[in-house]
């Protein structure tokens, strides 16, 4: 079973990211159904999975329909829904799909279930609420702390991007911190300031200089204090 998942899983990945082009993708969007290009994916698709199963008698025939799956939910993403939801949502929402399609193209061949408890296990409860911690609610924390000192930021920046800066270091420093490996934590630290170094010396602006600073120590801080309360927790559970 393991091997046919990775052969699939191959597949899926050279068609949908190595063998379709920024081109494709747009003269479908653009062009729906009228577009060659989205019949000449699903085809690259299928000849992709008879290849990956060495075309096999017994895959051919399921190898068409999760071929025409694939065709299925393109349509879904690439055209029905374009315009309305946003691009990042659409993505994944691609790619879900997809994932849903090969798991019901190896259930045809392999019997397995899926452990519900394990899947809602106390553990991934508490990673579930580690991450919104880290991302969402430390995110809205650490701005109010901010508004305390009333300080204008200079315009010019990328919108929220501060915002999703602090979320993804969060994230690495916990993954640090889970993994044991608190060097990363310097290191991270040291590559945020060195890109920073830069902006700082430009404005020559010292309230910006001690903004940012206060931002990073608690951004830091408080994905440190999350680490180790999870690390701890996860003990006990």
């Amino acid at each position: 079973m393991f091997e046919l998942i990775l052969k699939i899983t191959l597949a899926h990945l050279l068609g949908d990211f190595v063998f379709q082009t920024n081109k494709m993708v747009q003269d479908i969007q653009d062009k729906k159904f009228r577009s060659l290009y989205l019949y000449a994916h699903i085809v690259i698709h299928l000849l992709l999975i008879l290849i990956a199963t060495g075309f096999d008698k017994k895959y051919i025939i399921a190898s068409i329909i999760l071929a025409l799956s694939h065709f299925a939910i393109d349509v879904i993403t690439k055209v029905f829904l374009k315009n309305s939801i946003s691009t990042i949502s659409n993505f994944l929402l691609d790619q879900f799909l997809h994932v849903i399609a090969i798991a019901v193209f190896i259930k045809h061949f392999y019997n397995y279930n899926i452990d519900l408890n394990q899947i809602f296990s106390n553990q991934n409860y508490l990673l579930v609420i580690a991450l919104i911690s880290l991302t969402y609610v430390s995110s809205i924390l650490i701005k109010k702390i901010i508004e305390i000192f009333n300080y204008p930021l200079p315009n010019g920046g990328l919108k929220n991007a501060g915002k999703y800066i602090g979320m993804l270091e969060r994230l690495f420093v916990f993954g640090f911190i889970v993994t044991s490996f608190w060097e990363g934590i310097g290191f991270l630290l040291a590559a945020k300031s060195i890109f920073r170094f830069g902006d700082l010396k430009e404005n020559k602006d010292i309230k910006l200089t001690e903004y940012i600073l206060i931002g990073t120590l608690l951004s830091f801080g408080v994905a440190i204090l999350i680490g180790l309360l999870y690390l701890k927790i996860k003990v006990i559970l």
